[in-house]
């Protein structure tokens, strides 16, 4: 367990996976726009290869939509999707706490006050990107704290979404810098105290005012009445 260590030679998919994201998040692609290999592989200089590959996992993220025949498109996020991601994360996040509250060791706290270190060093300067890696390092310490693993794999498969929401929300309000260091800091002084039941209050409160900043995307609702339409 090691968010703040060395991280894995990007490859040219994740150097496309970045730019794509970042362009999505930005209103740079429109939702529904038609992403086109050649064109994208022309603008960023690299083979088709990686073009595919990034768009596979732009897909699983939830930005990307590929259609049999027709290629690749950026979805169309809804109020839908927000609410189904944020009641998803946020019934996790209470287990996660509650079980953490008791099991964190030295380490986890330690690796807390790293990351926090990091948040409240980046001031008024953090990229979105940034943000967002730091805000999910800190809960990925809960999640491991908390020792379930059939917990951390439902985590795992929705952190993508989760840092595709938090990307977006923080290119448009860049406000982690007031909110980000001050809400984990409370996070850590209440998981470190050891009571399951303040825990899962505290990262409740943290889940709401989250849903708060999400919902001023102010994103469509969903006309078919389900998710990603």
């Amino acid at each position: 367990m090691n968010p703040l260590g060395t991280a894995p030679r990007p490859t040219l998919a994740d150097y496309v996976v970045g730019v794509i994201r970042e362009q999505i998040a930005t209103g740079t692609l429109r939702p529904g726009e038609h992403l086109r290999e050649s064109e994208l592989a022309a603008a960023l200089d690299v083979s088709r290869g990686p073009i595919r590959e990034a768009l596979a996992t732009l897909e699983a993220e939830g930005q990307v939509e590929i259609r049999r025949h027709r290629g690749a498109f950026v979805s169309v996020l809804t109020q839908e999707d927000v609410d189904e991601v944020h009641s998803l994360r946020a019934a996790i996040e209470a287990l996660a706490a509650e079980r953490a509250a008791t099991r964190l060791t030295s380490d986890h706290l330690a690796e807390m006050d790293r990351i926090l270190e990091a948040m409240r060093a980046s001031s008024g300067t953090i990229q979105p990107q940034e943000a967002v890696r730091l805000d999910l390092a800190f809960h990925d310490v809960i999640y491991d704290a908390a020792d379930h693993a059939r917990l951390r794999r439902v985590w795992t498969s929705l952190r993508s979404q989760v840092a595709f929401f938090l990307h977006t929300r923080n290119a448009n309000f860049p406000d982690f810098p007031t909110v980000g260091y001050a809400e984990h800091q409370e996070l850590r002084t209440v998981l470190g105290e050891g009571d399951p039941a303040r825990a899962r209050k505290a990262v409740e409160e943290h889940m709401a005012g989250s849903y708060v900043r999400l919902r001023r995307l102010e994103l469509p609702s969903d006309p078919d009445g389900g998710p990603g339409a």
